[in-house]
């Protein structure tokens, strides 16, 4: 990693959400999890009750459902961010 890296995310603090997309937001998450999850079995990553990079092994193996509620609002915020980020670039979401 070079040293003069500065992460520079968009500011989308002052994008606010319709209720609505509260829907949209957890099934994102959940879909959030399920590639991350498919990626890491893909590289040969398994289950296990704490996190082991030699064994490869990840107690979130699991499905969205099971996953304690700090991993859920990581996956929502995510999700949420994405969404807020969409809006601010001046795109619309809409359900047909």
């Amino acid at each position: 990693m070079k040293k003069n890296y500065v992460p520079q995310p968009m500011d989308t603090s002052d994008i606010q959400l319709p209720e609505e997309l509260n829907t949209l937001i957890e099934q994102m998450a959940k879909n959030v999890h399920e590639v991350w999850a498919q990626s890491r079995m893909t590289q040969g990553w398994t289950y296990g009750e704490e996190r082991s990079d030699a064994l490869k092994q990840h107690p979130c193996l699991i499905p969205y459902e099971e996953l304690p509620e700090v991993e859920k609002a990581y996956d929502r915020d995510t999700a949420l961010g994405t969404l807020k980020l969409i809006s601010k670039l001046g795109f619309k979401i809409s359900k047909e």
